[in-house]
């Protein structure tokens, strides 16, 4: 039966039922030598399979459990002898292994010779700075523009820190700085220099007072001949003062992100091309104990680090600081040989400490004691000192060093930095600082009474430090490195100490003790506005490298508490001052710390489940991570040009606002009646539309990414008004002229002109894509966070408020989603690939849903993820700005904003508000929908 079943079966290729027949099975002859090599070929790999291990475990694991012993693992003679010379492989394999991992014991890591051999090897990446060990032990450290820096302390003081810059003083390490030394004639120097600044903004490098030495300058630099676009950033500098050479010094100091801008435009403005000094790494710079011992560090660092791509270098002994940071065989000073012009880079040669609050003089003078005079050398063979003896030999020199000490002694009778003149410059010579520490931590007092009636003080006040005093010998290169390679070190120190007769007493170095010189430069503080004048003043101290820590523990010993870039940070925002590069949107560094920002905050929206998370479309924020400056100002235009003229949104819906015909804005917003899906209530909703049935604009254009809307970023669609008279002319403009608020700018106001259409319109005509740098205080309760949105109130808003002085703000209606069906789709395509993937793999037919889903890949709940339409006119009031920082002031002592709003939606607003309401506006979160008002101001 079966037989006659397969023969029913049998196909042309002598198949039955999937069964081959005998006589295809059985071959009729077989070539010997063929056979014989192909089954070789299988024995081998056979045995080479059984030889090998197929695990990671060891030989005698390996044994069954009854074999087994304890001593197997370290006696090999314990184990079987077939197996013996596989463990002896295996033994020898883990000892090199050993020998290549790093040093077993933790007493030869911690020696101090391996730490600085250790430490260099991790500043490849990133910079340190000379305070870097002991900021790691106290504070968050984040690695930014190429440094390792302390973002915030690990204790809580975010209060502690207030109060030291209030009362007491604050101490930041600002040597992360970039300087930039410019040397030539003057009159080249200040010849290209003026292509780059503006006298509309400020001060420029040609000021009288900066110029000669006395003070230090700040101002905005752009690129050359293109005022007011191309923004560089700010930066501040100081002139050496003139020493009798027809050949001058410059430095510039700067922000990290905005040094390779500036520099690369300082090298095209005075055709500095051609590198005259490359930075090599001198060998030379080591003691002799510490060459002696060059071989034991690296064979010991053979042992605790993994060799590179490069292969093992030479670590060096000494510690890196200074030109040492720098990338080896690169450019550090240009010449030009037309003009005669050397810039040369100066970053962490020169190291800079901010001392923040009313008591920094008193810091300062209780730390530093100025220099004693000296006419002998200490010892003959060494060169330390040798240029401060030089320079006490020559008695005009002795005098003026007479006349700073003196000066310096007055800052202990002051009140506060704030009372000096802005930017005063003190150049002194001073002892080390290590030898006067105290016993114990203390805090610095002022003594009033020592200068309480002393003329010279009052003098000090009124006219400054003279312009002989600002001569400071850190300008000068050879002495700084003197000074440097001659320093005590601490364990040298520390051994003078041990061998006091009395244990504790001062320690008398006599003319050993090094001379430092150092370059004293007072920070007037807020200068802006009219509340709490001087605020946050103190002093920057200039030192040479390699004395950071000599210092910085001198300035903790004085009661000082240390802050990060937090404190920093909300330094400058309780100054309401802009912080670099955080509220610099229109230069390169501002506008690559916005996309950083918004990638950050993208990453950490999609972390959180959909159901947890704010929901943006309906909450009618269009750009929660980002502020589309570019499109905010060309909305502003545009509704401009549509209107003809300024029309006051008297009603809260921007397509009610018509003149001539023409209407504000193209999108209508549509009042919705929606019944919600989860507890069936109706809401009230926005639904934008536009005329042509689609979310677009005329400027943008096609589907865009949540993190690449790059046209709202880019430098030419918009600048920041800096022009002191037209800022000067709006603040005047800000405030209330009817009311009882009228009293409160009567004499700000003198001088300026009212606000006609003769004066506004060339102001527009001027600048029709402006941002203007403002700061708002609110009026009743709530806590502006970032990328608020600063809103136009309408007539309503502000009658309800006249009404109801207890009334926060209006609520803004809950808009539509309009993208959740495209999600929701785009969910539902994604699981049925899913199931049909194996259906689908060598289908060709699976392709037009492929394309689907790509189609609606870059959809995310809750974002907006097509172009943007008119921001200005999405929500029920009409957008102003948006708020770069904003947080709960505990200065002012209720919540307040600083941020950026376009001068043409200003001037709109100022134009059509009642006299009593100017200035008036409305803040609203991204994850809210209440509005609360808050009162616009612009300090200048």
């Amino acid at each position: 039966k079966g037989q006659n079943r397969g023969e029913r079966g049998r196909g042309r290729g002598g198949w039955q039922g999937g069964r081959q027949s005998v006589s295809d099975e059985m071959p009729k002859y077989i070539t010997v030598s063929t056979f014989a090599q192909a089954r070789a070929a299988e024995i081998n790999a056979m045995l080479k399979a059984v030889s090998q291990k197929s695990s990671n475990s060891l030989v005698f694991q390996t044994l069954p459990r009854h074999m087994r012993r304890r001593a197997m693992s370290h006696n090999i003679k314990r184990l079987p002898r077939r197996l013996q010379e596989i463990a002896k492989k295996e033994v020898k394999a883990c000892f090199i292994k050993k020998e290549q991992s790093k040093t077993k014991c933790r007493k030869a890591r911690r020696r101090h010779i391996n730490l600085v051999a250790e430490f260099n090897r991790r500043q490849r990446k990133s910079i340190w700075l000379e305070t870097h060990i002991w900021h790691a032990k106290r504070f968050h450290m984040v690695k930014k523009w190429g440094y390792c820096l302390g973002n915030s302390p690990t204790e809580k003081c975010y209060r502690a820190c207030y109060r030291a810059m209030t009362k007491h003083c604050l101490l930041q390490d600002l040597s992360y700085y970039c300087c930039l030394e410019l040397t030539g004639k003057e009159n080249e120097l200040l010849k290209q220099l003026a292509r780059i600044c503006s006298i509309d903004t400020g001060l420029t490098f040609e000021e009288a007072c900066c110029l000669s030495g006395r003070f230090e300058g700040s101002l905005n630099l752009y690129r050359a001949d293109r005022y007011p676009e191309d923004t560089l950033g700010p930066v501040t500098f100081i002139w050496k003062p003139r020493d009798g050479s027809e050949n001058r010094q410059l430095w510039i100091w700067m922000h990290p992100a905005l040094k390779q801008d500036i520099l690369r435009e300082l090298k095209a403005i005075f055709q500095c091309s051609e590198a005259e000094e490359v930075c090599i790494p001198e060998p030379g710079t080591a003691s002799v104990q510490e060459e002696k011992k060059m071989d034991v560090v690296l064979s010991l660092g053979k042992k605790r680090k993994k060799e590179d791509n490069e292969g093992e270098k030479a670590v060096p002994v000494k510690k890196i600081i200074g030109d040492g940071t720098r990338d080896p065989l690169q450019p550090y000073s240009w010449i030009s040989h037309a003009t005669g012009i050397v810039i040369s880079d100066r970053t962490m040669e020169i190291l800079r400490y901010r001392l923040i609050g009313p008591l920094s003089h008193s810091v300062l003078t209780e730390t530093l004691k100025a220099a004693s005079l000296q006419t002998e050398m200490a010892d003959s063979e060494r060169e330390l000192n040798n240029w401060w003896v030089e320079n006490c030999k020559d008695s005009e020199r002795v005098s003026l060093h007479q006349r700073q000490s003196a000066i310096f002694e007055m800052l202990e009778g002051i009140s506060s930095p704030s009372v000096m003149p802005p930017g005063t410059i003190l150049g002194l010579t001073v002892g080390d600082p290590r030898v006067n520490l105290p016993k114990k931590k203390t805090k610095a007092t002022p003594d009033f009474e020592k200068f309480q009636d002393n003329d010279k003080v009052r003098q000090l006040y009124l006219e400054g430090v003279p312009v002989d005093c600002a001569h400071s010998f850190i300008w000068d290169k050879d002495i700084c490195k003197n000074v440097t390679e001659n320093k005590i070190s601490e364990q040298d120190l520390n051994r003078m100490r041990a061998q006091l007769l009395v244990p504790g007493s001062h320690l008398d170095l006599g003319p050993c003790e090094s001379k430092i010189p150092i370059l004293l430069v007072q920070q007037p503080g807020k200068m802006a506005g009219e509340d709490r004048p001087g605020w946050g003043s103190g002093w920057d101290i200039y030192l040479p490298k390699g004395w950071g820590m000599a210092f910085w523990i001198p300035f903790i010993y004085q009661g000082v508490r240390v802050g990060g870039l937090q404190e920093a940070l909300k330094h400058s925002e309780y100054q309401r001052t802009p912080h670099t590069p955080n509220d610099f949107p229109d230069c390169q560094a501002g506008m690559q710390f916005a996309k950083e920002l918004q990638t950050s905050l993208l990453e950490k929206f999609k972390r959180r489940p959909p159901a947890k998370r704010a929901n943006y479309v309906k909450l009618g924020t269009l750009s929660p991570f980002i502020c589309p400056w570019g499109q905010l100002t060309k909305n502003w235009e545009a509704r401009v040009k549509a209107s003809g003229e300024f029309v006051h949104p008297s009603s809260p819906h921007p397509d009610c606002c018509t003149t001539q015909g023409h209407t504000f804005s193209d999108p209508k917003v549509e009042m919705v009646k929606e019944a919600s899906s989860e507890t069936g209530e109706v809401e009230e909703t926005m639904e934008v539309t536009s005329s042509e049935g689609a979310l677009k604009t005329e400027d943008v254009t096609g589907t865009q990414d949540v993190g690449e809307r790059d046209e709202t970023m880019t430098a030419s669609d918009f600048i920041v008004l800096r022009s002191e008279r037209l800022l000067m002319q709006l603040s005047a403009w800000c405030y209330p002229t009817a009311g009882k608020d009228r009293r409160l700018r009567l004499i700000s106001r003198l001088g300026q002109k009212e606000m006609t259409e003769d004066v506004f319109l060339p102001m527009l005509t001027s600048y029709p894509r402006a941002l203007v740098w403002v700061n708002l205080s609110l009026l009743r309760k709530g806590n502006p966070e970032l990328h608020a949105m600063i809103c136009i109130p309408t007539d309503d808003d502000l009658l309800h408020l006249s009404k109801d002085k207890l009334f926060c703000g209006p609520q803004e209606p809950r808009h539509r989603d309009i993208f959740k069906d495209k999600i929701q789709k785009q969910k539902e395509e994604k699981k049925k690939k899913k199931v049909n993937t194996k259906a689908l793999e060598g289908d060709p037919a699976g392709g037009p849903d492929e394309e689907t889903t790509e189609e609606h890949e870059d959809l995310i709940l809750g974002l907006w993820s097509d172009a943007l339409p008119d921001v200005t006119s999405h929500c029920s009031r009409t957008l102003l700005g948006y708020v770069t920082r904003g947080d709960f002031s505990l200065a002012a002592g209720c919540g307040e904003a600083l941020g950026f709003v376009s001068l043409t939606g200003l001037l709109h607003m100022l134009h059509n508000q009642p006299a009593d309401k100017k200035g008036l506006v409305l803040l609203r979160t991204p994850a809210s929908l209440q509005y609360r008002f808050a009162r616009l101001n612009i300090e200048v």
